[in-house]
């Protein structure tokens, strides 16, 4: 599970996220709202721990453009305890509010709980055209026959089944799907968009996964073989 921790603060950010790894979760931080707005924007989190008072953009700020286009959990952490800050916080879409300072235990225990309600919000089988993907059972199938798939692989197509028809570059790929930044001398990302199309195009009539060349890939039903 991948969380999103926009802190300005240091020590307190490191701190976070040290705790989190510590306890098997993948961690992204920014320093910054406008930084934390982009992320929390553009990438797949299944938890976002957002400050209130945040240089460049204002955790309500980062959190109305969140929720423009997302229904990704979102804990408030701040150090602001009055309850219009409480009350405001929650009506313009925030999921939980935790005050600083405050123990790591009980933030775990809150992000915990935020992740199992996080499925709810979720659809758990994708579909386009002809393919299905079971996100629980974790199983593919294509005109009802059954796929296999690595986990790498199956974390490939859930990403690119989540952002159906739009276009991910090698770069968001990368940094998604094998959580690591981008070196053009590395062909991890084309290699393993080769095998899954060898899998789920290949035997079949119509192409699902196309390259847009110069851009990246996207997943769409294009209508044509």
């Amino acid at each position: 599970m991948r969380i999103l921790v926009i802190e300005d603060e240091p020590k307190l950010g490191d701190y976070v996220k040290k705790g989190l790894e510590e306890n098997g979760y993948i961690v992204d931080i920014a320093r910054d709202g406008i930084q934390g707005r982009y992320l929390a924007t553009q990438g797949d989190y299944s938890v976002i721990l957002l400050d209130v008072m945040l240089p460049g953009v204002d955790g309500f700020g980062v959190l109305a453009a969140i929720r423009q286009g997302k229904d990704v959990p979102v804990l408030m952490v701040t150090a602001r305890d009055q309850v219009e800050d409480r009350v405001r916080g929650l009506q313009q879409g925030a999921d939980d509010y935790l005050v600083k300072p405050f123990a790591f235990s009980e933030l775990l225990a809150r992000v915990q709980a935020l992740q199992r309600r996080g499925p709810l919000q979720e659809h758990t089988v994708l579909k386009l055209a002809d393919l299905e993907l079971d996100l629980v059972a974790r199983k593919c199938h294509r005109e009802g026959v059954r796929i296999d798939l690595t986990a790498k692989e199956f974390a490939l197509l859930a990403l690119l089944m989540r952002r159906q028809g739009r276009v991910l570059s090698r770069t968001t790929l990368a940094e998604q799907v094998w959580d690591m930044h981008f070196d053009s001398e590395t062909n991890v990302v084309e290699v393993a968009v080769r095998r899954l199309r060898s899998k789920l195009d290949d035997p079949f009539a119509r192409r699902l996964l196309h390259t847009v060349r110069g851009m990246g890939y996207v997943l769409e039903d294009r209508g044509t073989p």
